[in-house]
């Protein structure tokens, strides 16, 4: 990949591989990363369908990049037929603690390692906030000691700013490990009311102009290291009735920053 591509996740959009097709051609994006879960056209359960589905989108000028969806053979295995080379996940932390939880998914990682060199594809990490790996250290962390080849990052840039990273240090903290990186944007918004005995907190997701991720900083970050690869606009925003206004905005301004 000699250019940066941009690519869209497409979870709020439930329609048919051919209406999606269409849509998602319409707004411009080069591609997409598709939802590999119940309730989507292509659900676990029924995943050898994803090559024909591939077929059907590309057939309108769609690629898929990347799917967000379970880490088993039988995905890895129509992964590798639909050539898709990554399937995207997060890492939750459970009542056992973080190091724990990291101890846990290294051992699941190492179980999956061969499968992952057969097929040849790559499972990317994503960064979340909350209690999950969390920013660009975490996932480093995480990842230290494996080939990107095969176990690789989702850098998250609205996530990492939730935490409290910079982007720049983000992006040099995760660089070797790097495949994709995801857009979005948000800020803290209080949940309670101010008379409460103490402040709680949620994110607000919001357009990529507005939030505590600097799109520009972020943008000029990958310029000047000459990123070529996925940039995923994940299409998460709370005001859920504006979505399709704001993600064709939101394209609009990632490609006026990074094109």
């Amino acid at each position: 990949m000699e250019k940066i591509c941009f690519s869209v996740f497409t979870k709020p959009w439930k329609m048919g591989i051919d209406a999606l097709g269409e849509f998602i051609a319409g707004l411009g994006f080069d591609g997409i990363e598709l939802p590999v879960r119940d309730g989507y056209p292509i659900e676990p359960a029924q995943v050898a369908k994803l090559p024909q589905a591939v077929r059907q989108l590309v057939g309108q000028g769609v690629k898929v990049f990347s799917i967000a969806g379970p880490t088993d053979e039988k995905t890895f295995a129509a992964c590798a037929e639909a050539r898709v080379p990554v399937i995207r996940v997060m890492v939750g932390i459970d009542e056992t603690g973080y190091m724990a939880s990291e101890a846990r998914t290294r051992r699941e990682f190492d179980q999956l390692l061969p499968l992952l060199e057969r097929y040849q594809v790559k499972i990317g990490v994503q960064n979340h906030s909350g209690r999950y790996v969390a920013n660009a250290m975490g996932l480093r962390h995480l990842l230290e000691g494996y080939d990107p080849r095969y176990i690789a990052a989702v850098w998250d840039a609205a996530h990492n700013a939730l935490q409290g990273e910079e982007p720049e240090l983000g992006l040099d903290i995760i660089w070797p490990h790097l495949c994709m990186v995801n857009l979005k944007n948000a800020v803290w918004m209080r949940k309670n009311e101010p008379a409460a005995d103490s402040a709680a907190w949620e994110p607000y997701w919001i357009n990529g102009r507005q939030g505590l991720a600097s799109w520009p900083r972020v943008a000029a970050e990958l310029k000047r290291r000459s990123y070529q690869g996925v940039v995923c606009l994940t299409a998460e925003y709370s005001d859920t009735a504006a979505v399709n206004r704001l993600i064709a905005e939101d394209l609009a301004f990632a490609r006026s920053l990074l094109e």
